[in-house]
């Protein structure tokens, strides 16, 4: 396993107490991946989980580009009511960092959907990894789990993976008349398990 645990610390926040658990290959680095452990956690029970990677612009400052804020409450919320983890990863703007994704904005901008902005810039779809989310769940020594997702690319790590997916759990939130193209291009290009928009 790679990615270990390098520290932790109770956070007492408006959803409850979690524990805050640092991931990093090495104890120095600066931006490791956190876990969100409820204080009512345990590992023998099915888990609900959600994998979340950042997003500056919307989980820090509430941007209405898109749904991420709003998907990461709702989790701290839900995990909150069931002793889960929410897995929080340090992968902003699907993998590019936030000055390219502040790039692809301008693209947006333009009337390029998401996809477009980022080729339109050279880069690919979707650079995340999830392996990490594994080995986090494993460190914990997770078996079962609820995953909170409509992503497909999530629910797709668990197939080989000793770690058993019992449920996914939908989560969807309203879409306003910022991000109703994102979570169309989400949808329609990326195969996520949304609703009609």
């Amino acid at each position: 396993m790679e990615f270990k645990k390098q520290a932790q610390a109770s956070i007492p926040t408006p959803w409850g107490v979690f524990n805050m658990l640092a991931f990093a290959k090495e104890e120095g680095d600066w931006m490791p991946h956190l876990a969100m452990v409820h204080e009512d956690f345990s590992a023998d029970k099915i888990v609900l989980t959600r994998i979340h990677s950042e997003c500056i612009t919307g989980d820090l400052f509430g941007s209405r580009r898109c749904d991420c804020g709003e998907q990461l409450a709702t989790a701290m919320e839900l995990t909150s009511q069931e002793g889960g983890i929410v897995l929080y990863l340090r992968q902003e703007g699907r993998g590019i960092g936030i000055i390219n994704k502040l790039k692809a904005y301008n693209y947006q901008d333009l009337g390029m959907d998401t996809i477009q902005a980022n080729h339109q810039l050279g880069l690919v779809t979707d650079g995340r990894s999830y392996q990490v989310a594994l080995d986090m769940l494993t460190a914990l020594e997770v078996k079962r789990i609820k995953l909170l997702t409509n992503n497909p690319d999530k629910i797709g790590i668990f197939e080989d993976s000793p770690i058993e997916l019992v449920e996914r759990v939908p989560l969807v939130i309203r879409p306003n008349d910022d991000n109703i193209n994102y979570l169309r291009t989400k949808q329609q290009q990326m195969g996520h398990l949304l609703r009609d928009l």
